[in-house]
C-alpha cells in the first residue's frame, strides 16, 4: 500500500501532466486482456500521446485547476486517461481505431480546449482529417493559383515558339 507521501507525489505528477495538457479522454477498459493493454499502450507511444492508468480519487484531485477538470465526474470504475499537449484529433484516430477492434475499451468523456465533449463528439472527432492532412490541403489549395499561373505564362512562351518555328518552315519550304 502507498503512503501518503508517494499518493502526494503522484497528484503531483498528475497534476503537472495535466496542466500542460489541454486535450484528453477518459476511458475505461474493465476486461481487458493486458497483451491488448501493451497493444494499445504502444499505438499511443508511437503517435506520441500519453496514456495513464489512475486511481479515480487519485485523478479527481489531480484534474482540479486544470485544462482537464471538466473530466472529475468520470472517475469511477476501472479509468485511464489518455491526453496530448496539442493533438486531439489524433488521439481520438487512435483510441477510436483500438476501441473498434477491443469492445473491452470503452470511452467515457473528453476534453479538448478545455471544453468538455461527450462520446458522440469523439466519433466526430475520430473522423476529421489529421493536422498534417489539414496543412497539405491548404498549401495545396494556396499552391494552386500560383502554380496555374505558372503553366499559362509557359504557354504563351511555347505557342510562341511553335509558331515561329512554323514560320520558318514555311519560308524554308518557299526558299
Amino acid at each position: 500500500m502507498k503512503t501518503k507521501d508517494q499518493k502526494e507525489q503522484n497528484i503531483a505528477s498528475l497534476k503537472d501532466d495535466f496542466a500542460k495538457s489541454s486535450h484528453a479522454l477518459v476511458v475505461s477498459f474493465e476486461g481487458l486482456p493486458v497483451d491488448k493493454d501493451w497493444e494499445l499502450r504502444r499505438a499511443l507511444q508511437a503517435a506520441q500521446l500519453n496514456y495513464r492508468v489512475v486511481k479515480n480519487t487519485l485523478g479527481r484531485i489531480a484534474v482540479e485547476n486544470t485544462p482537464l477538470e471538466p473530466l472529475k465526474d468520470h472517475f469511477k470504475g476501472m479509468t485511464a486517461v489518455a491526453y496530448s499537449e496539442n493533438d486531439p484529433v489524433g488521439l481520438a484516430k487512435v483510441l477510436s481505431k483500438f476501441a473498434k477492434e477491443n469492445s473491452k475499451l470503452t470511452f467515457k468523456a473528453g476534453v479538448v480546449e478545455g471544453r468538455a465533449i461527450n462520446v458522440k463528439d469523439i466519433e466526430a472527432l475520430a473522423t476529421m482529417p489529421s493536422k498534417e492532412e489539414l496543412i497539405s490541403k491548404l498549401m495545396y489549395v494556396l499552391n494552386a493559383p500560383a502554380q496555374g499561373l505558372a503553366v499559362v505564362l509557359n504557354g504563351v512562351a511555347r505557342n510562341l515558339a511553335v509558331v515561329v518555328q512554323q514560320i520558318a518552315e514555311k519560308q524554308g519550304e518557299q526558299a
